[in-house]
């Protein structure tokens, strides 16, 4: 695409905030590479005008599908006319295919967060992984994780009784990785995710407790600006490895793409 015509395709990110989505960004230049006629825009909207904007979009003739990011993954799974087994199993969706009017969802995350580390040098099967976050990104990572082949999964939420639904469906889906529900120290863990969204925003608590993390440990992210959230620099401070989060997207790009129709 050089220019944007009658006959460009669009595509659209859902977000709240929105200055920090780097998926537009990537796909775009995808695109462009791709000789593909196409945009991806970033659309702002909040949670409580999300199923209007939604239904609206629908009548976009000319828009083809959506990225859905925080904090829109668990609502958007409700809002499609069909979604995937991922979608459904984590409980939320980040990528939405339009076609005729009808939105049909998957989740991508999972798949996206394991790759990425992965392609980072680090291999989860065998870690003892520890999780904060019981959210849409939370979700799909703990199934991929628990998939991936951990020795051990934690999960640790602010509302616990959603750490715990979740737990009993990790369990349920993988009955021979034990997954249980933790604090906020995640001592005696291998690998430790933030798969919450704190650390987004100026002032951020962090998602879980530092004190006694060390160089024996690996701290990952989903947040992918700023590139060293402050859980990365005190996790630097103490010694530990860290694995920042945007592989996590570059790891989807390719999935997202063929998911959302993006070809010449």
């Amino acid at each position: 695409m050089t220019e944007i015509t009658g006959r460009t395709r669009i595509w659209g990110i859902l977000a709240d905030p929105i200055h920090h989505v780097k998926t537009p960004q990537a796909l775009n230049a995808m695109m462009r590479e791709r000789g593909v006629d196409g945009v991806m825009v970033p659309i702002h909207v909040g949670p409580a005008d999300l199923p209007a904007l939604v239904a609206g979009l629908r009548q976009m003739r000319n828009l083809h599908g959506l990225i859905v990011t925080v904090p829109h993954k668990t609502a958007m799974l409700d809002l499609c006319d069909e979604t995937s087994a991922a979608a459904k199993q984590s409980g939320a969706v980040n990528a939405v295919r339009i076609a005729d009017g009808r939105l049909s969802g998957t989740m991508l995350d999972g798949a996206g967060f394991v790759g990425g580390l992965r392609a980072g040098g680090i291999e989860p099967r065998g870690m003892r992984a520890y999780l904060a976050g019981a959210g849409g990104a939370a979700n799909a990572i703990a199934f991929a994780l628990a998939e991936a082949g951990v020795a051990r999964l934690t999960l640790a939420n602010r509302t616990r009784a959603k750490a715990e639904a979740l737990r009993d469906r990790v369990a349920a889906a993988y009955p021979g990785v034990p997954v249980e529900v933790g604090g906020a120290d995640p001592a005696g863990h291998d690998l430790l995710v933030n798969g919450t969204s704190l650390g987004l925003a100026e002032g951020d608590a962090l998602p879980f407790a530092v004190e006694n993390i060390g160089p024996s440990q690996t701290v990952a992210e989903v947040i992918m600006q700023p590139t060293v959230t402050p859980l990365l620099a005190e996790a630097t401070k103490r010694g530990c490895r860290t694995h920042p989060g945007m592989p996590m997207l570059t790891s989807q790009l390719n999935l997202m793409a063929e998911y959302l129709g993006m070809t010449a």
